[in-house]
C-alpha cells in the first residue's frame, strides 16, 4: 500500500493543532472566531428542527405501533432493506377469538351467531387499522425520517467541517500573533522572524478563505430548512386526511354492525310502568302486585296488551 508520508504528517500536525486550539478555548486563553448572528439563528432553527422531527417520528410510530418489539423489528428490516413482516392487528386477533368462540357455542344459537358476526366486523376494523398504519407511515413518518437520514445528516456533516475550518483559522491567527511578537528576536531554528511571519500570514489567508467558503456552503444548506418545513407541512396535512378517512371508515363499519345486530335480535316483551319501558320483560302469565297508583301494562311482541293486577 502506497502511503503519502508528508500528507500523514501534515494531517497529524493539523489534528494536534486543533486539539491545542480547542483546549486553549476551553481554558479561556485563546480567542474564538464567532459566526454572525444570522448564521447562529439559522443553526438554532435547524437544530430545533432536527430534535423535534426526531421526537415527532418516534412518538407517531409509538402511536401507530404500540408494541416496542414490533417497532424494533420493523426498524431492523428497514435498515437491511427487507420487507417488513405482515402481522395481524390486535383487533384481528380479537375477531378470530370471537369467531372461534361463536363456532364452539354453535352458530345456530343467538349468542354464537352474534359472536361470529361481531368477530367478522372486528376483523374488518383490524384490516382498516393496518391499512391506516401503512398509509400514515408512507405519507408522514417515512418522509420525516428520510429528511433526518439525508438532508439533516448532510447539514451536520458540513457544520462539523465548518467547525474544523474554524479551529484551523483560529490556530493560524494565534501563530500570526505569536510570529509578530517575535519580530526582532532571534529564533531557535535560525529562520528569520520575518519569514516565519510571512508563512504564518500566508497560512492565515488560506485558512480564512477555506473557512469563508465552508461557512457559505453550510449557510445555504441551513437556509433550505424553510423548504423542508413546507414539505413537512404537506406531509402533516396528508396524515390528517388519512386519519380522518380511517375514523370515518371505522364509524361506517360499526354503524353497519349495529344495524346487522339489531336486525338479527328478536325483541322480547316489554314492561311499561308509568309510561316507561322496563326490562327484563315479565312473562304473560305472571301476576304482579303493585300499588294502587300504578297501572302497569305488559306489551308483548305481537302488540297485545295485558293489564297486570
Amino acid at each position: 500500500m502506497d502511503f503519502n508520508v508528508k500528507k500523514i504528517v501534515k494531517d497529524a500536525g493539523a489534528a494536534i493543532s486543533r486539539v491545542v486550539q480547542m483546549t486553549e478555548e476551553k481554558l479561556g486563553t485563546s480567542e474564538k472566531t464567532e459566526l454572525d448572528a444570522h448564521f447562529e439563528n439559522l443553526w438554532d432553527r435547524a437544530d430545533n428542527t432536527r430534535n423535534w422531527t426526531e421526537k415527532l417520528v418516534r412518538n407517531t410510530e409509538a402511536v401507530l405501533i404500540p408494541n416496542p418489539g414490533n417497532r424494533i423489528e420493523d426498524f431492523i428490516y428497514e435498515k437491511i432493506d427487507k420487507k417488513r413482516p405482515s402481522r395481524l392487528s390486535n383487533l384481528e386477533y380479537l375477531g378470530l377469538d370471537m369467531i372461534e368462540a361463536g363456532n364452539m357455542f354453535g352458530p345456530g344459537t343467538a349468542y354464537g351467531s352474534s359472536l361470529i358476526k361481531v368477530g367478522q366486523w372486528e376483523q374488518k376494523l383490524g384490516q382498516n387499522e393496518r391499512d391506516f398504519i401503512g398509509s400514515a407511515a408512507m405519507c408522514f413518518t417515512q418522509p420525516l425520517r428520510k429528511f433526518l437520514d439525508t438532508e439533516m445528516k448532510t447539514i451536520l456533516k458540513e457544520k462539523n467541517l465548518l467547525e474544523t475550518k474554524r479551529l484551523d483559522l483560529d490556530a493560524c491567527k494565534n501563530r500570526v500573533r505569536k510570529a509578530r511578537s517575535m519580530l526582532g528576536q532571534p529564533t531557535k531554528d535560525g529562520i528569520p522572524p520575518e519569514e516565519v511571519l510571512e508563512q504564518a500570514e500566508r497560512d492565515l489567508r488560506i485558512a480564512q478563505s477555506e473557512f469563508d467558503r465552508q461557512a457559505e456552503i453550510t449557510k445555504l444548506l441551513l437556509e433550505g430548512i424553510g423548504s423542508s418545513h413546507a414539505a413537512h407541512q404537506r406531509c402533516l396535512l396528508e396524515f390528517v386526511e388519512t386519519q380522518a378517512r380511517f375514523y370515518s371508515q371505522c364509524t361506517t363499519i360499526m354503524t353497519d354492525l349495529q344495524r346487522e345486530l339489531a336486525s338479527s335480535v328478536k325483541p322480547g316483551p316489554i314492561l311499561r310502568l308509568n309510561s316507561e319501558d322496563l326490562e327484563p320483560a315479565v312473562p304473560n302469565n305472571t301476576r304482579v302486585s303493585s300499588p294502587a297508583t300504578f297501572a302497569p301494562v305488559i306489551i308483548t311482541s305481537d302488540d297485545s296488551e295485558y293489564s297486570v293486577l
